[in-house]
């Protein structure tokens, strides 16, 4: 058995703690990841805020990249040495919605994931008293080591650096895949982005790898708005002074924006998303708030034919898209450096996400050696 280091979660609204973990034997299609860089993301926040429940102890993290070091006999697609970005959606390929392609929707995933163990039902971790661990969304990746199934392990260059790496299993995906991926932005499309952190900033890239004309990004931090603007964003409006809809409404004749992007995970930004949108427009919500909380429209906000989708992983297929956001970024048309706010190590993971909390960072990234 292996040994290894790993932050856990005892209980919501503690720190976490930095544990001596061990893993099980690798079942015929694991693969053990040594992970190099893993991001700090608002879902890992949800949970430690007790807003997204699972079951505890737990090892959150869900956006990572390593090196494979150990393939089950059974493991597809992916080799010792390769260097891989981690997906979290395992999914089983032939339930009605793997059918339809779907895999997100995917019946095995949705309903093993609340009990945050692997597919089989059998966890691959325990603390050294014996008590077993859960792994957030089939990951856990704020440890030193991962187990995941092989289907999660995509190999990427190794040209590609970790940190940036990271990124692409979450965050980027999630806002590029928004815009390339649903066909709902044409060329010269008015877009806005609601929420300009790691996923919205994504999400403005992917606008502007889109074609569209004008991108209009909204949030309450000057700072995002200006990195937006590096990003590809052509108007910034900063929601707590100026009015989003009435300038999204000026930049169109007055007819509203073609796309909403919603990536701020609050009710306001909801609500702004269906009264910036035109009759007709598409919105596309990304972000979340409690899923027991409500969220109130303006009735006539929801009328002339428009269409709203909730999206949670960018539509994504990541045997296909992990490559290509790597070999955007390489040839410098997907801009990652810019989304990293610190590097920490893993005895400071408490207080980046601290600093996430209180809106100080786009993506703080825990580096290991």
């Amino acid at each position: 058995m292996r040994s290894f280091r790993a932050a856990v979660l005892h209980a919501p609204h503690t720190a976490m703690s930095i544990a001596s973990v061990t893993l099980a034997a690798l079942k015929p299609t694991d693969v053990l990841v040594r992970i190099r860089a893993a991001g700090l993301c608002h879902t890992d926040l949800e949970v430690i805020e007790g807003s997204l429940r699972y079951p505890l102890p737990i090892v959150l993290g869900h956006e990572a990249a390593g090196v494979v070091e150990q393939v089950g006999a059974a493991a597809r697609g992916v080799k010792v040495g390769d260097h891989v970005v981690l997906s979290w959606n395992p999914h089983c390929g032939h339930c009605f919605y793997c059918d339809r392609d779907a895999p997100i929707l995917c019946e095995q995933y949705l309903g093993e994931g609340p009990k945050a163990l692997p597919f089989d039902g059998e966890s691959r971790l325990s603390l050294s008293d014996g008590r077993m661990l859960q792994q957030l969304m089939f990951l856990g990746s704020f440890g030193e080591y991962c187990v995941v199934a092989d289907q999660q392990a995509i190999p990427v260059p190794k040209e590609l650096p970790f940190d940036r790496a990271c990124l692409i299993g979450c965050a980027v995906m999630t806002g590029v895949g928004a815009a390339l991926n649903l066909d709902a932005i044409a060329h010269g499309d008015a877009v806005m982005v609601v929420g300009c952190g790691a996923v919205g900033l994504s999400a403005v890239q992917g606008a502007r790898l889109a074609g569209a004309g004008t991108i209009i990004a909204v949030d309450l931090d000057p700072a995002k708005l200006e990195l937006a603007r590096r990003l590809g964003a052509s108007v910034g409006v900063n929601a707590s002074s100026d009015d989003a809809i009435a300038i999204g409404r000026r930049e169109t004749a007055g007819r509203g924006v073609d796309v909403v992007i919603e990536a701020a995970g609050s009710s306001p930004a909801f609500r702004i998303t269906t009264e910036a949108v035109r009759p007709g427009g598409q919105v596309i919500w990304l972000g979340k708030i409690d899923v027991s909380k409500d969220v109130s429209f303006r009735w006539g906000s929801l009328m002339q034919e428009k269409r709203i989708r909730r999206v949670s992983y960018g539509n994504a297929r990541p045997r296909r898209d992990f490559p290509l956001l790597a070999r955007a970024y390489l040839d410098g048309s997907l801009m990652l450096d810019e989304l990293i706010s610190r590097r920490i190590k893993l005895e400071e993971i408490n207080d980046g996400f601290g600093a996430l909390k209180r809106g100080e960072t786009i993506r703080s990234v825990v580096m290991f050696d």
